[in-house]
């Protein structure tokens, strides 16, 4: 009788495993199926791998125009980089900060850094009072005299903020956070989720200020939970060098897409069979496998991986998947203008990385200055050369970019960064302008979004043979991505070889 080591790499050769979707969740769960010598099949619609990290030429230079940065919590996505070789060209990000603009009666001020998620441990200091001003100052004062008689138990973050500190800093602190980090607005927001153990540390202190501090000071201060590491500046929160409100944050000399491509070699030498161009119309039982319909020629898999987005995936698993939830949850819309401009003005770099705005004070919710964000982008270009990225869409808003046509978006987007940088942009000053429109996932933190993604879970996991994974089940930014599509697919691997065995 052979070894039983022997017989389960024999079955292993003899699986074959297709994920549906080749965004990073996807080729994750793919990577993790043909390392144990499965046969792996992805197939994604689009022309290009990545999904939401994506890289485009603009202006003579490859940039990134998706998630340009990864939350380096746990070490995960650096594991990841460091197992495909490129350890080596993780950057971090300059430590200059960013602004906020919208501001009643002063426009734009830099960012405080004392906070977590904008909610400030002093509120007296002088960069949180210049922004919330004096009457803010004092409101937000309030919360060290309530009484500590119904604290630690709010699960909305607007309520909590609103209720301790006032509009002010809810408005002008912690609204611009929430709206560049998850395209939320605070009342939507839970936070347990958003800020694990600030409730708890609101108990023990009995002031919300006061649980912020305690957070900072014992270095506990956590990354939200999904926080997506794309398009907001460094700001407020507890980074090891500058806090920010996804915590540290990293990237990669020459942009994300280079993990990508990075993980498209990998499966590549391993023998995994990549196509793009492929529409999967849906997916039925056949045996003890599965029938994969494409829009070409169709497959038969042991087992099947959905890394599609929320609304595709539902609507492919919903035919097979019992009890799953049909609806699929409006989503943010969010599109980002790239834009090259020849500006000397801002070599000075005048309002830091970035600026996040008070919502409603303009069209777009935030602006990186990536030319000061990464020393990579500076060095690709000439003096006076300037790399701007501005954000347009949030929770319940359509992106004032959506019925522009590329000219008038661009011309748009140069208006706001004139705006938010404090500069003059004269349309002679854009060399080129790149535009994309993402759905974003619906925020992991919002409040009972926990429950939705726990009930497809289990839904899913009741079909033998079946798979599920991506932002909109782990929350957003590759630190949740990544090990959530490596459990997955763990998961369905394990049950396809046993099955055979």
């Amino acid at each position: 009788m052979s070894d039983p080591l022997e017989r389960l790499a024999e079955h292993a050769h003899e699986s074959r495993v297709v994920v549906v979707g080749g965004g990073v969740s996807g080729l994750v769960a793919a990577l993790e199926c043909a390392k144990v010598g499965i046969r792996v099949t992805v197939l994604e619609a689009s022309d290009a791998f990545g999904g939401v990290v994506r890289s485009a030429e603009v202006g003579g230079l490859t940039l990134d125009v998706g998630a340009e940065s990864f939350a380096t919590r746990g070490g995960i996505v650096r594991g990841l980089l460091a197992e495909l070789g490129l350890a080596d060209q993780v950057v971090a990000p300059n430590a200059a900060g960013a602004w906020v603009a919208g501001v009643p009666g002063i426009g734009a001020a830099p960012l405080p850094k004392g906070g977590v998620l904008g909610i400030p441990d002093n509120p007296w200091a002088p960069d949180v009072r210049r922004v919330i001003g004096w009457a803010g100052a004092w409101r937000a004062y309030v919360d060290r005299l309530r009484p500590p008689l119904t604290i630690g138990h709010q699960h909305s973050l607007g309520a909590l903020v609103r209720s301790r500190m006032g509009a002010r800093v809810l408005d002008r602190l912690v609204a611009p956070v929430t709206s560049g980090v998850y395209s939320a607005r605070p009342d939507d927001i839970d936070v347990d989720l958003a800020a694990p153990g600030l409730n708890a540390a609101l108990t023990r202190t009995g002031s919300l200020s006061g649980a912020v501090a305690e957070l900072r000071a014992s270095r506990a201060t956590p990354a939200p939970a999904d926080a997506p590491a794309s398009d907001v500046p460094v700001v407020s929160g507890a980074a090891p060098r500058t806090p920010a409100p996804g915590g540290a944050v990293e990237g990669i000399v020459g942009g994300m897409s280079r993990l990508v491509d990075a993980l498209v070699a990998r499966l590549g030498d391993l023998g995994a069979e990549l196509r793009t161009g492929v529409l999967v119309e849906g997916l039925s039982r056949e045996g003890n496998g599965w029938d994969v319909r494409t829009d070409g020629d169709g497959l038969h898999a042991d087992a099947v991986i959905v890394a599609l987005p929320e609304g595709a995936a539902r609507e492919l698993l919903v035919p097979v998947v019992p009890n799953l939830d049909p609806t699929d949850p409006i989503a943010p819309v969010v599109e980002v203008v790239t834009l090259v401009v020849h500006a000397p003005a801002l070599d000075a770099a005048p309002r830091g990385t970035g600026v996040l705005t008070v919502p409603g004070s303009h069209v777009a919710k935030a602006l990186t200055h990536s030319t000061a964000k990464w020393d990579w982008v500076r060095d690709a270009t000439e003096p006076g050369i300037h790399v701007i990225r501005v954000s347009f869409g949030a929770q319940g808003e359509e992106p004032a970019t959506a019925t522009l046509d590329d000219g008038a978006a661009a011309a748009l987007a140069l208006s706001e960064a004139a705006t938010l940088l404090g500069v003059v942009l004269a349309p002679s000053a854009l060399r080129a302008a790149h535009r994309v429109r993402y759905v974003q996932s619906q925020p992991g933190a919002a409040i009972g979004r926990a429950a939705q993604t726990a009930a497809a879970r289990a839904a899913v996991h009741a079909v033998p043979g079946l798979g599920a994974t991506g932002a909109w089940l782990s929350g957003t930014g590759l630190a949740q991505v990544i090990p959530d599509a490596r459990a997955e697919a763990d998961r369905v691997r394990s049950a396809a070889l046993w099955r055979r065995g």
